[in-house]
């Protein structure tokens, strides 16, 4: 398997390979030794947050939130084995082709509006199981086809066909806190303000899909939200 691996990223805390595991494709995050902590506490922080990513995968797929399939964690070598999806597209890109050279072919508000409600259900399927994301960008989220027979028959424009999975949960957690969940909802969009400022309804479009399932429910983590938007506001402003 060594030899099989090929490396896609590298991000400040892992290396992201793909491969093949069990005549299956595969991706691979692995966790670097970070030479400036003592290596016994490296591997303690290693291992646990290893653990707790593993954790979260497995949590997402008991709620309904869409994730890659776990094969193997490695604590030994720092890492754990995941499903690849080969036909797939990050909600990043799909956002910027959009606004580019397929945007005379389709129906650009009516794709970013549902893949935005997408997102919403998504967030607050992770938020009424108490899980916090805590990196939620539109490179952790990728749209996946529900059936594909052939290559060819990938079409991401075609939102119906699709699925939104939710990937990297190296820095999730457990907690019930309405303050944790608004700071989740309000690193969402501070990542759509300075990735995709092209689409500036899609926060709002977004939170249409958060509180679909009923807004009195969320009344609590709303209002976090904006007092957290309130401060960072301040702090833009103040400098």
């Amino acid at each position: 398997m060594e030899e099989d691996l090929q490396l896609l990223k590298q991000g400040a805390e892992a290396k992201v390979y793909k491969c093949t595991y069990l005549g299956l494709p595969c991706i691979v995050k692995e966790r670097f030794q970070k030479n400036y902590r003592h290596p016994d506490l490296d591997a303690c922080i290693t291992k646990e947050r290893i653990r707790n990513e593993a954790r979260a995968i497995a949590r997402c797929k008991s709620v309904g939130v869409k994730t890659p399939c776990l094969y193997l964690v490695d604590f030994d070598r720092r890492r754990i084995y995941m499903e690849h999806f080969t036909h797939s597209i990050s909600v990043k890109d799909v956002l910027i082709s959009l606004k580019s050279e397929l945007k005379d072919e389709i129906d650009v508000p009516a794709v970013s509006k549902n893949v935005a409600v997408m997102i919403g259900a998504a967030v607050r399927r992770l938020h009424d199981s108490n899980m916090i994301h805590g990196d939620l960008t539109t490179s952790n989220m990728l749209l996946v086809p529900r059936y594909l027979k052939d290559k060819k028959e990938f079409r991401w424009h075609d939102y119906s066909e699709l699925e939104l999975s939710l990937i990297d949960f190296g820095l999730s957690y457990v907690e019930s806190k309405a303050e944790d969940k608004g700071v989740d909802l309000y690193v969402l969009e501070r990542a759509l303000i300075s990735t995709h400022n092209d689409y500036p309804d899609i926060f709002n479009e977004i939170m249409l899909g958060y509180t679909r399932k009923g807004e009195a429910e969320v009344a609590e983590t709303l209002a976090k939200f904006k007092e957290v938007q309130a401060r960072g506001r301040k702090r833009t402003m103040v400098g």
